[in-house]
């Protein structure tokens, strides 16, 4: 790297003194910033950097990240991590991570309530429905359920009509009305059990 390539790099170098540069530049101007791929411990949530950590793969094919070997054998002898202290189960049951809650805190807004038109209605509609007063609402509820309850009866009437007319021409047939069989007697000889 030359001097002249400096000021190129780093736009707060001073250009008649580039090798000020490692103490005037902040290090994420002199470098683009490096995104490391972190991953969560399965047991403790503990942040897992590359190259660190325990992989294990159960019977299932299931993967599981260990941070370290103490998370394994805990994972392996059924502990809870809800009961360890230092698990970030724990401190989040119990309220422990107070700069996290703060950001969380900031970051809510309260929202504005507004009104949108639902598909097959306009916000007219709505707004009419909205404005309408309970005897009218209970009037046209009364009148739907009336409604209902006069076709289900005239489904009955003419269902008992069809059977009327079977009945009537099975008479006609000569069958007459059925009669029940006679019950039978208790049955004698084998014909169950235990082969």
């Amino acid at each position: 790297m030359w001097a002249t390539d400096l000021p190129n790099l780093c736009p707060s170098v001073n250009p008649v003194n580039p090798w000020a540069l490692f103490t005037i530049c902040s290090r994420t101007e002199l470098s683009a910033a490096m995104v490391l791929k972190t991953e969560l411990c399965r047991f403790s949530g503990a942040k897992i950097y590359p190259g660190k950590g325990i992989r294990f793969v159960r019977a299932d094919s299931q993967v599981f990240l260990f941070a370290q070997s103490k998370c394994k054998r805990y994972f392996h002898n059924r502990l809870k991590p809800a009961k360890l202290t230092w698990t970030a189960v724990y401190r989040k049951q119990h309220k422990k991570d107070h700069a996290q809650e703060a950001v969380k805190r900031k970051r809510r807004t309260t929202k504005k309530p507004y009104s949108r038109s639902i598909v097959g209605a306009t916000m007219e509609v709505i707004q009419k429905k909205r404005a309408e007063k309970p005897e009218v609402r209970d009037a046209a509820r009364e009148a739907a359920l009336r409604e209902i309850k006069e076709r289900i009866k005239k489904t009955k009437d003419e269902k008992k009509a069809k059977k009327a007319e079977v009945m009537a021409k099975s008479q006609k047939a000569g069958k007459g009305p059925r009669v029940a069989a006679q019950a039978k007697g208790p049955k004698i000889g084998g014909g169950g059990g235990k082969r």
